[in-house]
């Protein structure tokens, strides 16, 4: 079992495992966000980039739009995705920019990459540095509380001669700031079928906690996970859009 090998080895597989996410429907529902809460500009940077299916789209919404990452890898194949945008190898709890931006994104619970409390501070701290006054940083997250270890997501996409089969789902053990997004890949094809196991550490944390941290920082707006519509988180469900706007 690795913990990094989709978005290092595995990296040309990875967005087949994303195949059924709609990047245009979470990119346009941001920029709704970004419209109702930020004091206008296009500079926009995104956190944990990864091959960049949300800059292209953010780019195409006529933002100066940006990304950064900590694996190489998938910076690759999001230079060749989206030409004409600038990408930095970079931890995104400890990152710099020359620029101020208008609009910082992290994308499909990324933020929980940030792996403990600590570090998910320092993020946060980053992150309200590199913005401009009034900038809005919007993200996604999962209350520690709320995740069920027997829940999973799972898909396939025939690519050629092979068949994907990608299986995910969290795991915490009941206590402390740590949890794992397990990922589980299959490849088939007529000669040979392969396994391969990730074991991604995250953060774990709940609502309250994580809007405490915000709050020195960030006016913060919470919303239902839904990138259809713009609804006011129920204060039940486990998963939640946050819009934070830069104090």
């Amino acid at each position: 079992m690795s913990f990094n090998a989709l978005y290092t080895d595995l990296s040309d597989y990875y967005d087949l495992m994303c195949a059924d996410i709609n990047y245009y429907q979470q990119s346009a529902s941001i920029n709704r966000l970004h419209t109702l809460f930020g004091q206008g500009g296009t500079r926009h940077l995104d956190l944990a980039c990864g091959t960049g299916p949300h800059v292209k789209h953010f780019s195409d919404f006529l933002y100066q739009s940006s990304g950064l990452d900590i694996n190489q890898p998938m910076l690759d194949i999001a230079t060749l995705r989206c030409p004409h945008a600038q990408f930095s190898l970079q931890d995104m709890c400890h990152f710099s920019t020359e620029d101020h931006f208008d609009l910082i994104t992290c994308f499909l619970y990324s933020i929980h990459y940030s792996g403990n409390t600590q570090r998910l501070q320092a993020c946060i701290r980053s992150t309200h540095a590199a913005l401009s006054t009034g900038g809005v940083f919007c993200f996604n997250a999962v209350d520690k509380d709320k995740i069920d270890n027997f829940s999973f997501v799972k898909h396939s996409v025939q690519k050629g001669e092979d068949l994907f089969t990608f299986a995910s789902k969290w795991h915490y053990k009941g206590k402390g700031d740590t949890q794992t997004l397990d990922v589980h890949i299959e490849k088939t094809n007529t000669r040979e079928t392969q396994y391969w196991q990730d074991s991604h550490p995250m953060v774990a944390i709940g609502f309250e906690e994580l809007t405490q941290l915000l709050a020195p920082y960030f006016n913060v707006q919470m919303f239902e996970h839904d990138y259809d519509k713009i609804l006011p988180w129920d204060g039940k469900s486990g998963n939640a859009i946050f819009a934070c706007v830069k104090i």
